[in-house]
């Protein structure tokens, strides 16, 4: 059973890496820039600097902790696995389509990008209960998470269950945040 699950994220991964075109290679890269998005992180901070004011701290302090926990978490588990990215997995050599040799770490499972994106987009959309900003902050983490797969240097099953530990984080983080907040609120010093 398990032998079939590693074949067929295999036979996916090689689908999903195979679909590609040099407008999309570009596109694909700076999704998976982390300073191409600073401009949507600049965004949420203003959102929550205008509907928490002077909170915003706590918020601030519990992003940079799911980010931090993701991607810690995520790099102990892939020394953990050792399991080798496709794009260091000879039996693909050749078949894999990769970008500016570009072709990450020894180890891809889990993905840090999945856990950290998932992870914020899980924590900010329960501070900004938008029905348009849940589905667009959603939309971005699968598409950052995709663009790995699509850069050749995650399987299907790192981006998945690191998007599941991402979730995870989000979710722990937020409720930590908002107990935080509720017993220990911070106020403009008079």
């Amino acid at each position: 059973m398990f032998d079939t699950l590693v074949q067929f994220d295999k036979e996916l991964f090689l689908f999903l890496n195979g679909l590609h075109n040099s407008f999309f290679d570009q596109i694909m890269w700076w999704f998976s820039e982390k300073y191409f998005w600073i401009p949507l992180y600049a965004a949420v901070l203003i959102w929550w600097v205008k509907e928490w004011k002077w909170n915003v701290i706590w918020l601030v302090v519990f992003a940079v902790l799911v980010v931090v926990a993701n991607d810690q978490i995520s790099v102990a588990i892939k020394f953990a696995i050792e399991r080798p990215r496709p794009s260091h997995n000879p039996e693909f050599e050749g078949l894999v389509h990769l970008l500016n040799n570009y072709h990450g770490g020894a180890y891809g499972f889990v993905s840090s990008h999945a856990a950290n994106t998932f992870g914020f987009a899980v924590f900010s959309l329960m501070f900004i209960k938008r029905r348009w900003y849940t589905i667009a902050i959603l939309i971005w983490a699968a598409l950052v998470s995709y663009s790995r797969v699509y850069l050749g240097v995650h399987y299907p099953a790192d981006i998945f269950f690191g998007g599941l530990l991402g979730v995870g984080f989000g979710f722990l983080l937020y409720y930590l945040c908002n107990f935080s907040m509720r017993k220990f609120p911070i106020k403009k010093a008079a």
